[in-house]
Formats: C-alpha cells, sequence, structure tokens
C-alpha cells in the first residue's frame, strides 16, 4: 500500500492484519467507553452485545460508494498488493485488539477482568470500513469467525448479492441510502449503477437474522418513506435501523451540521416507515439518534 496513506491510517488508529493488504482492525469508540466503565453503543440496547467485547474489523478498505455521510477516511483509500487471507485475519484478532487497547490496562476504572475480556473478543463487526463484499474470501472468513465461538454483524452496501447470499453471519445488514435511483446517485454517488443488485440483496435478507440500515441526512433523502417502506416490506428483514446523520469525521468535508436531523424527526420519519411496512418500533437510542424496527409476526 502507498506509505502515505497508510501512515494516516494509523496515526487513526488502523492497525493492519498484513503489511501487502488493507485489512485492519480499529476498536470503535463505545468499545473504549463501555471497557472504562461508562456507556455501551446502541447494539447493546437493541441486540445485547456487550461492546468492551466486539472487535471492529474491514477484510478490505476498498469501496464501490462514496457517500456523502461516510465519516471514514474514504479519501485515504489505499489499492492493496493483495488481499489478506482469513487465517490470518483470524489468528490476529486478539493480538491486534490487545495491541489496540494497550492504553488501558489494568488501571483506575479498568479492571484486569474487564481488561482481559476487551483482549479476547466474542464478538466480530465486519464494519470498519470499505464494502466487505469485495473481499473475495468473506464467506469463508465469516465462517472461520463463527467457528471460532465469535458472533458476527456483517455489514454490507448490498452491491454484490452473490457474495453476500453466501454468507452466514449470526446478522446480516444492509444499507438503504435512498428511496429511489435518483436520490442513491446523489448521495452514494456509486462507481456504477448498483440500484438494482441492492434490490436483490434486500431480497436475502428474508430467509436470515437481518436488518436494513438507513442513514437520514436531512434534506438529501430523508423523503418518501412509503417508497422505503415499500422496499423493506418486500425484503422481510427481521429489524430496521433508522439511524440520523451525524456530523464527524471526513463527511465533514462534504456535508454540514446543519444536515443533521433531531431525534425527533427521525423518530417521526422512523414511525412513517413501521406503518407502511408493517413493522413495529421496537426500542430507540436518544444520543445515537437511532431508532430499532421489528418485523410484526
Amino acid at each position: 500500500m502507498p506509505s502515505d496513506r497508510c501512515d494516516r491510517l494509523r496515526r487513526q488508529g488502523y492497525l493492519f492484519f498484513d503489511e501487502r493488504s488493507s485489512a485492519a482492525l480499529k476498536p470503535c469508540l463505545w468499545c473504549k467507553r463501555a471497557l472504562i466503565g461508562g456507556d455501551q453503543c446502541y447494539k447493546h440496547q437493541f441486540y445485547g452485545i456487550a461492546s468492551h467485547r466486539c472487535a471492529q474489523i474491514a477484510p478490505t478498505l476498498t469501496c464501490n460508494h462514496r457517500c456523502l455521510f461516510c465519516w471514514r477516511a474514504m479519501e485515504h483509500e489505499v489499492n492493496e498488493e493483495e488481499q489478506c487471507a482469513p487465517e490470518t485475519i483470524l489468528a490476529s484478532l486478539t493480538k491486534l485488539q490487545k495491541k489496540a487497547l494497550a492504553g488501558y490496562k489494568p488501571s483506575h476504572g479498568v479492571s484486569p477482568e474487564r481488561f482481559n475480556e476487551a483482549s479476547h473478543p466474542n464478538q466480530v463487526a465486519i464494519s470498519l470500513s470499505g464494502e466487505p463484499t469485495l473481499y473475495r474470501e468473506l464467506p469463508r472468513l465469516v465462517n472461520l469467525l463463527n467457528r471460532s465461538g465469535c458472533t458476527t454483524f456483517l455489514v454490507s452496501n448490498g452491491t454484490n448479492p452473490d457474495i453476500l447470499e453466501q454468507c452466514s453471519p449470526y446478522q446480516t445488514y444492509v444499507s438503504l441510502t435512498a428511496p429511489d435511483r435518483s436520490t442513491y446517485h446523489m448521495i452514494a454517488r456509486p462507481c456504477e449503477d448498483y440500484w438494482d443488485r441492492i434490490q436483490e440483496s434486500l431480497q436475502v435478507l428474508s430467509s436470515r437474522r437481518s436488518a436494513v440500515r438507513i442513514t437520514l441526512v436531512q434534506g438529501i433523502n430523508d423523503h418518501d418513506a412509503h417508497h422505503y417502506a415499500r422496499m423493506i416490506r418486500d425484503s422481510g428483514a427481521t429489524f430496521v435501523e433508522v439511524k440520523g446523520y451525524m456530523y464527524l469525521g471526513y463527511s465533514r468535508n462534504r456535508l454540514t451540521r446543519d444536515h443533521m436531523p433531531a431525534h425527533e424527526r427521525v423518530r417521526c420519519f422512523a414511525e412513517s416507515v413501521a406503518i407502511s411496512a408493517g413493522y413495529r418500533v421496537r426500542d430507540e437510542n436518544i444520543p445515537s439518534r437511532v431508532v430499532c424496527l421489528e418485523r410484526l409476526g
């Protein structure tokens, strides 16, 4: 990988599994907060995931979307020489997680037991950056993680339904960025027109524990709730997460604070989707501006 881009990512806390690939690990803010006894992320509230035991990884940092709301460092995307073997990722997972959390070794507020738990994650979120289905060995990586005793959350933009269908994570996410094709091109800025492929990926969700994720950006994709609802209803997804855009990271180069919807707006939009799609409001987390819907029946 180009050393200047790699160095920028390392300074942001990315740890790489192999020098020849862009496969990486980086604990999220909620993992660190939970480790010192603070708040946990909404996944703990919604699904029971212990945030301090969750490792956030990316098997590749390459992505075929350039979403306006993405806080990740797409501006520093790397061209990897080769993809990292799934066995390498699995073998280094605990070592890299422990290295990333080294500054939190047992001290005031961090017990030895809690640090040991955090150093041996039992939950892997394949959601750090990039589009994981561009990683050729993704189905095998998910299987290896499952067999190791980890639960897995796989977050995809839905552009490769064939790969997605081969994966068997604990929970599959597909991001739905827009209610229609034209808005999709405006907000996701895809390398190609993947709209029809995304519709195919949504159809994969009915046969598994799954979630559709909608990131609402005020004034851009926060319209036509009934169009979102139609796609969600047809997908049969178990859950829907309607989340407000947050003015963070590199997205600040593309959007403004005015694009952040208030939680009340997120809740109202989510309720409209729920009514039209045949879902119910299951829970909400106000600090993260996210509402969780659950399929009725």
